[in-house]
């Protein structure tokens, strides 16, 4: 294949911004091991992605969902188990001494994987 220019690829992706988030995660993923879908012609990564984008190898629509998916913090706790270790902080003898203030503090901060809001 000649060259891939941006332009070829613009026809696919028409957000020149959008289009370098898609090449580069893709580059990534070719980095990482994903199996490419085309041939490399001695290519490096980010090219390779680009040709990928050109020859509609890559949907554009599955490398976003694909960057949503990434970045995605996915908390796998259910309800009914936050809920017993909520009963169980509850049932701790220590924290029958507590202040209302106190407990609530530290139950957000739990709900907040540790981290709690300084001023």
């Amino acid at each position: 294949m000649a060259r891939v220019t941006v332009e070829d690829c613009i026809e696919k992706v028409p957000n020149r911004f959008g289009l370098v988030l898609l090449a580069g995660h893709r580059a990534r993923a070719i980095s990482n091991g994903a199996p490419l879908t085309i041939d490399r012609d001695n290519d490096k990564n980010p090219v390779v992605a680009l040709r990928e984008l050109a020859d509609d190898a890559v949907q554009p629509e599955e490398l976003k969902e694909s960057i949503v998916v990434s970045l995605q913090r996915v908390d796998e706790r259910n309800d009914a188990e936050e809920e017993a270790e909520t009963l169980a902080l509850l049932a701790e003898p220590q924290h029958m001494a507590m202040s209302e203030q106190e407990l609530l503090r530290a139950l957000q901060s739990d709900r907040d994987g540790g981290q709690e809001e300084r001023y």
